[in-house]
């Protein structure tokens, strides 16, 4: 698609410093682009960068100036670029329809707008909103709902009573539903404990590949609106996760814990059971959380402790092979004078 620098400028609510009427034709980084090209710029060097590309224009924030290249001003690049990228980029289309090798109970209510595509099934009485995709290899177990411009992904699986609201994109493998892990030592064995609830994953939820989110023992496992979900994250029975939070791959959450809204939990972290996670509360990289964090706390390390005490810590660490080489010299020392005491 091609659109002109003040067609793009009106999009975004910015302005134009340069010719208006140059058109765009594609959008790329700077190393990559090509005449008829818009790339972005946050930082003085990248934006030398992107003079120097083959770019026709550039989408900058802040008071840059170019004598080579038109640029577009926002007030956020990065935001800006989320916006324009569905103009360049627009997402595949979907033909409403059901491919001939899907299985679909009799008693499921599709969407005529939907398309549901080859060798999915779906179960009993399931509802399925309009506009929703299931790409290929889906099974949607009885008694599910979904909503409307649902995606989901090759081979995501959504066990039975599941609830997925509107606007909600699953990539693929990943598995919605499946039993908590819940067992009961009996007689000398361990006796498995029926995960008899559901998932309910509320609106503009994104959750990426091969994930993993299991059923309540009882009640629901809950996933708030607007909350992304990385690949390879794993979210036990009875987790409830507040809206708009993010968390990064390789997540782990033990079962009933809740978190509060706009929570960050940072990549190969582990959460325990049964903990409360404050509203905009952090987590870093790696940590093990196996106590209760405040609204707007941050945590890190192993086990997770508040951030600047933790950063104490991890300084004291790097300082420890230096203070073992001191105290052995003051030993010897010690040593050598109550030799000379004693002689």
């Amino acid at each position: 698609m091609t659109f002109t620098a003040s067609q793009i400028a009106e999009q975004l609510r910015g302005e134009v410093l340069g010719d208006g009427t140059v058109e765009l034709t594609g959008f790329a980084s700077a190393e990559l682009a090509r005449p008829g090209d818009l790339t972005f710029a946050e930082k003085e060097s990248y934006f030398a960068a992107a003079e120097q590309s083959q770019a026709t224009a550039i989408l900058v924030a802040g008071e840059f100036t170019s004598a080579k290249k038109v640029l577009i001003r926002v007030p956020n690049a990065r935001v800006a670029v989320a916006r324009l990228l569905p103009l360049f980029f627009p997402p595949e289309s979907h033909t409403p329809g059901i491919h001939a090798s899907a299985v679909i109970a009799a008693s499921a209510q599709i969407d005529s707008a939907a398309h549901i595509g080859p060798n999915c099934v779906v179960g009993a009485r399931v509802r399925m909103g309009a506009r929703s995709v299931l790409m290929g290899g889906n099974h949607i177990g009885r008694d599910c709902q979904i909503g409307d411009d649902v995606c989901l992904f090759p081979n995501v699986v959504i066990y039975a009573k599941c609830q997925v609201g509107h606007r909600v994109r699953i990539h693929a493998g990943t598995v919605i539903g499946s039993d908590g892990y819940g067992y009961v030592f009996d007689e000398g064995h361990h006796r498995k404990m029926l995960q008899v609830g559901n998932v309910i994953i509320q609106d503009d939820v994104e959750i990426g590949a091969n994930t993993a989110i299991d059923r309540g023992a009882l009640g629901a496992t809950l996933i708030g609106q607007g909350t992304k979900i990385d690949n390879l994250v794993h979210i036990a029975h009875n987790v409830v996760m507040g809206r708009h939070c993010l968390v990064m791959g390789q997540v782990g959450f033990a079962g009933s814990t809740h978190l509060g809204d706009y929570c960050v939990i940072a990549s190969q972290s582990g959460i325990a059971g049964h903990l409360k996670i404050g509203h905009q509360a952090t987590v870093g990289a790696k940590s093990g959380v196996m106590r209760d964090i405040p609204d707007k706390g941050t945590v890190l390390g192993m086990p997770a402790a508040p951030d600047k005490q933790a950063k104490r810590q991890m300084i004291a660490l790097q300082q420890l092979p230096e203070l073992i080489r001191r105290t052995r010299e003051l030993e010897k020392q010690v040593a050598e004078l109550l030799a000379k005491v004693g002689g």
